[in-house]
């Protein structure tokens, strides 16, 4: 390591410092100097985030790296360099596993990282992050390399100082207690503590959307197709608004019986009705100051959506069986998977209803318009369970990259965070003993060919009956109609109106069920089962 080739590398970042450079951009330059200075396979920059480390960027890590969480105590490689004062170099026989093991992009087989070093970054004193650097061939790195890292890291932690700089100006922060909160929850394995990410332009214009409706008071009504992520959509507004010191609260009102929902929503007061004991808040009293987000809004009675109305326009709420008001401050928030101007015209809902909840519309993108975010969110998954079974490591390879890319999820980023799941377990189970690097395969995951529906031998779907043909004439709602009828039906009829394992084959909630075959008509049972 010569002296020239060290200043060569840092001149251009000390002139990079002085300049308004985006954040992707100056974070690649400084990646591109490392690549330059250092023979290393991978690099990458991950920012502390409670007890996570996020990449921010990489260069030379495959494409579902970037979407991986890594909780530091699970990570003793990580670990160690965060408690380290000056940067570290591993030798290249330790046992300790390394994070990257398996992810060196390019490679078919199973290689490990054989040589590793990095470096703590530090900004105004508090730990913000790591520098770390790979090579796949042992003794790669030497001495020499290591007193280059330590004049190198002085320079990276000034750029990442710069850019953060840059960021609090533009007020583009957010906030770092809700943000380690968020993965905290993840940790427990909630699923609702998912992170909002992607890089598609669909997912950056839908962030972009959070970022400007968010600090508002509008109510939103977010949409998009079951598994989209509706609800994560609904905790990115709550923690970007004035409340989020304040409670979200969420209701499913498809979940619901129709006997209950007032009393949920409004409350109630002792003697309403059999087994109303005591005086109960409804949600909109839990929510008051926050945020209440409304999922499946469409599911609501009618005679409900008009008492909604009335605490839209004047926030007074009386609780069931009382005449006494209450005043509540709350953001609304709500979603449905169903087109509800339709609802509208059908009947289900009321006119008035839907225009006040359609304040700012905001659709989510299904999964299969998100390009190569699934491999993202794939990476996100992986870590989520290598953590939860104790794996060294887990990766996809090539042919289970491919095959994740081909598939249309109709589910979407549920479907997908089910299916990496099973597939782990599947490859768990061809491998006696656990291997070191566990990699998935496109057989693990089964998929369909590309081109071949998703109701055959290998789909995640319940294959639907032939459709009947309509009568010439038949309105397309009515066809539709017809047909969710003859399918339901059918359902319940195989077993023997069952409705829990119906809806169990039909992938409804059972409610949800017992509230569609209401609206088809179809007898609420045949044997006394329901």
């Amino acid at each position: 390591m010569t002296i020239s080739a060290l200043l060569a590398a840092l001149v251009p970042l000390v002139a990079d410092l002085s300049r308004e450079l985006p954040e992707c951009e100056r974070y690649r330059r400084l990646l591109q100097a490392v690549r330059a200075l250092f023979p290393c396979d991978a690099v990458a920059l991950l920012r502390l985030e409670g007890e996570w480390l996020v990449p921010l960027a990489m260069d030379g890590l495959s494409s579902d790296a970037l979407g991986r969480r890594f909780r530091v105590d699970a990570h003793p490689r990580l670990q160690m360099l965060l408690q380290a004062s000056q940067p570290m170099l591993f030798p290249p026989g330790s046992d300790l596993p390394d994070p990257y093991d398996g992810l060196i992009d390019g490679l078919c087989g199973q290689l490990e990282v054989h040589d590793c070093m990095g470096c703590a970054l530090a900004i105004e004193g508090q730990a913000w992050g790591l520098l770390t650097l790979d090579a796949l061939v042992p003794g790669r790195f030497t001495p020499a390399h290591l007193a280059a890292l330590q004049a190198f890291a002085d320079l990276a932690a000034a750029t990442v100082a710069a850019t953060v700089r840059i960021n609090r100006l533009a007020e583009r922060v957010e906030n770092e207690h809700l943000r380690a909160e968020r993965y905290r929850l993840a940790a427990s394995g909630a699923a609702s503590a998912h992170q909002l990410m992607g890089h598609s332009p669909a997912m950056q214009q839908l962030l972009q959307e959070i970022e400007l409706v968010g600090p508002s008071d509008l109510t939103v009504l977010i949409s998009g197709e079951t598994g989209v992520g509706k609800e994560l959509v609904a905790r990115a507004l709550h923690a970007r608004s004035g409340r989020a010191e304040r409670p979200l609260v969420i209701v499913n009102c498809a979940a619901l019986p129709d006997t209950l929902v007032e009393s949920e929503l409004f409350g109630h007061v002792r003697g309403a009705f059999t087994g109303a004991v005591q005086e109960r808040q409804g949600k909109f009293e839990w929510a008051d100051g926050g945020t209440l987000f409304l999922d499946e809004v469409g599911e609501l009675p009618l005679p409900v959506q008009a008492k909604l109305l009335r605490v839209l326009q004047s926030g007074q709420l009386q609780r069931l069986g009382s005449d006494r008001e209450h005043h509540v401050d709350v953001r609304l928030v709500v979603a449905s998977n169903r087109d509800l101007a339709d609802e509208v015209r059908a009947g289900r809902m009321r006119a008035d209803i839907y225009h006040r909840l359609s304040v700012y519309p905001l659709p989510v993108p299904p999964l299969r318009e998100r390009g190569r975010d699934v491999l993202l969110l794939s990476g996100f998954f992986l870590e989520e369970n290598r953590n939860r079974l104790g794996l060294g490591s887990l990766r996809l390879d090539r042919e289970a990259q491919a095959a994740l890319l081909a598939y249309d999820w109709p589910g979407n980023v549920r479907e997908l965070e089910h299916l990496i799941g099973r597939s782990v377990l599947k490859a768990l189970g061809r491998h006696r003993p656990r291997p070191r690097i566990l990699s998935l395969t496109a057989a693990d995951l089964g998929l369909p060919e590309p081109g071949l529906s998703s109701g055959g031998p290998k789909g995640v779907l319940p294959s639907a009956p032939p459709a009947p043909a309509g009568p010439v004439g038949q309105s397309l709602r009515a066809s539709v109609q017809a047909f969710e009828r003859q399918w339901v039906q059918d359902c319940l009829q195989r077993h023997d109106y069952h409705w829990a394992a119906a809806a169990r084959e039909l992938q409804l909630d059972r409610a949800n069920l017992a509230r569609l075959a209401k609206r088809l008509g179809i007898s609420p049972n045949r044997s006394a089962k329901k």
